[in-house]
């Protein structure tokens, strides 16, 4: 059974990459025939260009070489699709929506959750999928608040007939420049292009999806980058905006009958664009160990944990080294990052993330 708090499943966030490990997932779930209908197969990835005049430093051809190399395409989606399509391989009556768990115990083999409504309910095994601001947490590991990483991000989506040919193209592009980078990509079956966009936060520390800024906000951001990007920027509606949340890698994630999944166990920053892939592993891997060891959940769930959770922390720290990277001001180290963007094949450096199957891994491979 799952506990949703929210009412209702509906449209939240915006785009995101789905990479070939995420994708045959996807495919093994039987969803991936009700996602491709909307997600957007990319030419074009890891095309990155410069912040003042667009000049591209660096792209990657996914349009045969991903498949060749990893059995799947990359995929840009909104997030609401994906929801949709996963969603549709769950059976009805499995998610209870509007329960919002505040408090779990531990009673030997199993675990009590109660709900804002009061009510209660005893699981053999609880599962953590509650975000960064997890309340499972807490029962797995010492509590410890997120720290402000002093970036903030901006999303939007603009419809295609308003944005420029550049953004409609079936490609990944990130402009680089002193302190901030933008993305954009289309989605919707390519009917938007969506927008994210990292900059400096101030003293800015909303951390909400719901939370908004004004194109005015996003435009000042970028104010002296390429004509054509702020063309984009002003087509960008009423953006959201939020604070990005870091927090140190657990060493830590279950409990006897209790484990974490997802942002509740490895929040990070997303310039890898892994965050939910990550969490679609997780879901796959806990799956197969709880089904190789029936009789002994916690032994499954501290399985799951020793196969899971070096890869993710790798992914965390590289995640956050990123940010120093895609920033750089003008000068000495930018210039021999760009050369070092011009010499690389993310697609061939990558592969230790996209070529992982967790029907393969062993136990002490998280890596």
């Amino acid at each position: 059974m799952v506990y949703e708090q929210a009412q209702e499943l509906k449209e939240v966030g915006a785009g995101l990459v789905l990479a070939p490990n995420a994708v045959r997932l996807v495919r093994r779930l039987g969803a991936l025939d009700a996602l491709l209908d909307r997600a957007v197969p990319l030419d074009v990835g890891w095309e990155f260009r410069r912040w003042a005049d667009g000049r591209v430093l660096s792209a990657e051809d996914l349009a045969g070489s991903c498949e060749r190399l990893y059995g799947e395409r990359t995929y840009t989606v909104h997030r609401a699709d994906l929801l949709s399509a996963i969603s549709s391989a769950v059976p009805t009556g499995a998610v209870q929506l509007g329960r919002r768990c505040t408090a779990i115990s531990i009673h030997g083999d199993s675990a009590v959750l109660t709900f804002t409504d009061g009510t209660s309910v005893e699981a053999d095994v609880v599962i953590g999928a509650d975000g960064v601001h997890s309340t499972v947490r807490g029962v797995v590991t010492e509590p410890s608040p997120a720290t402000y990483s002093g970036m903030s991000a901006f999303r939007a989506l603009v419809p295609a007939d308003q944005a420029p040919d550049f953004a409609r193209r079936r490609a990944q592009t990130l402009w680089i420049g002193p302190d901030h980078h933008l993305v954009h990509y289309p989605v919707s079956g390519g009917n938007a292009v969506n927008l994210v966009a990292f900059a400096p936060a101030g003293d800015f520390t909303v951390e909400s999806w719901s939370a908004t800024a004004t194109v005015e906000e996003f435009l000042a951001e970028f104010a002296g980058w390429d004509p054509r990007l702020q063309d984009l920027i002003r087509q960008a509606g009423t953006p959201g905006r939020w604070a990005l949340l870091d927090r140190e890698p657990l060493d830590r994630w279950s409990r006897g009958p209790v484990t974490l999944l997802g942002d509740a166990a490895h929040p990070m920053f997303p310039f890898f664009a892994q965050g939910a892939a990550q969490s679609i592993e997780d879901a796959a891997v806990l799956a197969r160990c709880l089904a190789d060891d029936p009789a002994a959940p916690a032994r499954a769930l501290q399985r799951y944990q020793s196969l899971r959770i070096g890869r993710t922390t790798r992914l965390q720290e590289i995640s956050h080294a990123r940010a120093h990277v895609n920033h750089l001001p003008d000068g000495p180290e930018q210039e021999a990052r760009d050369a070092a963007l011009a010499a690389a094949d993310p697609l061939v450096q990558s592969g230790w993330i996209y070529a992982y199957d967790p029907d393969t891994a062993e136990a002490g491979a998280a890596v």
